[in-house]
């Protein structure tokens, strides 16, 4: 009886090392002989791409497969506690900022009190490095909290608002192209092959000479990774799908670094090379070495619903919490 006592002590403290969870966020711990120190917060809450399934594959990816503490946030329903991107208002958890190295976000146009603006805000004025993506260019929909437009944020910070969908919207998908002057950056490490059922996104504002623009975004025929690139003016020029560039502190004192895709619904995220670019600008901007070719196998099953919008009571009913997406657990698509 001892000796399964002690046993069964130990598997806990062993999972312990591995997952924690506090009731409106989940927390990975990476292996400890893998740990790298690093500390990133990853911020979903959109109500039509799905990052409340994508960001806690990639946070279980950089944890268990690259060492990376991560730290997975949710729009959490105020009064039942589930998971619900259609309240725009409330984003528990972002004091986790406080000691990240790494912040990657895909919120669209959340409106959230100034307490949680708060730790954003200190983020972004220590020059701390962002990853943005999809809806990232339109992360929040208004705010003058600490001084700062959030409206622009997109323009502000990772290089463009939201502007268009280039090509058809659930009709034609997109597929990366490689910029050759750039085929080398450490970024591109073993990627090349990225087909996003998204569409591509229209991008006009983006200053392309300051920032370095890694992929383009050739709009395919249809949502088919096998079909062929539109021809004409669509894609003449294509539009940037992927880059680096800094950003200004709103207090106008700091400099960071970011890096930016207008790819990222959740259904994009079944391909490997994008999912490895997510974990090579991770690398990049922590200051780390990138690997030659990342590990980006799937930790638990990943099986994301295909990206739009739901009505109120899709997420009420699916009643999902952040526990359901925990290590050893898949939460499974409903249509």
């Amino acid at each position: 009886m001892m000796i399964t006592t002690r046993f069964a002590t130990f598997l806990c403290l062993a999972f312990a090392a591995t997952f924690s969870l506090a009731a409106d966020r989940l927390v990975f711990d990476p292996p400890a002989d893998t740990a790298n120190g690093r500390h990133i917060v990853l911020i979903s809450g959109d109500e039509e791409y799905r990052t409340e399934e994508s960001c806690p594959m990639l946070g279980k990816i950089l944890s268990q497969r690259h060492g990376f503490k991560c730290t997975v946030l949710f729009a959490i329903d105020k009064e039942t506690g589930v998971i619900n991107p259609n309240d725009n208002t409330n984003i528990p958890g972002l004091e986790s900022l406080a000691d990240a190295d790494l912040m990657i976000i895909g919120t669209r146009w959340r409106v959230l009190p100034d307490e949680q603006m708060a730790p954003i805000l200190d983020y972004l004025n220590a020059g701390k490095p962002v990853i943005g993506f999809r809806t990232s260019t339109h992360a929040f929909k208004s705010g003058k909290y600490g001084g700062y437009n959030w409206a622009n944020f997109g323009i502000n910070v990772i290089g463009e608002n939201w502007h268009s969908h280039h090509g058809r919207h659930k009709v034609q998908g997109g597929r990366a192209v490689v910029v050759p002057e750039n085929a080398d950056h450490p970024v591109l490490n073993s990627v090349s092959d990225i087909y996003t059922a998204s569409d591509i996104y229209g991008v006009v504002h983006l200053d392309q000479e300051a920032a370095t623009v890694l992929l383009r975004g050739a709009v395919i025929a249809a949502l088919d990774p096998n079909a062929p690139i539109v021809e004409g003016p669509v894609n003449d020029p294509m539009m940037p799908l992927a880059w680096l560039k800094s950003y200004k502190s709103p207090s106008g004192e700091t400099e960071g670094k970011v890096f930016a895709t207008t790819a990222g619904a959740a259904v994009d995220l079944l391909s490997e090379d994008l999912r490895r670019l997510f974990v090579n600008a991770a690398y990049f901007l922590t200051d780390q070495e990138v690997p030659e070719k990342a590990d980006v196998s799937f930790v638990d099953p990943y099986d994301p619903s295909f990206y739009g919008f739901q009505p109120a009571d899709y997420y009420p009913k699916r009643g999902l919490k952040p526990e359901d997406f925990e290590l050893g657990k898949s939460a499974k698509t409903i249509e």
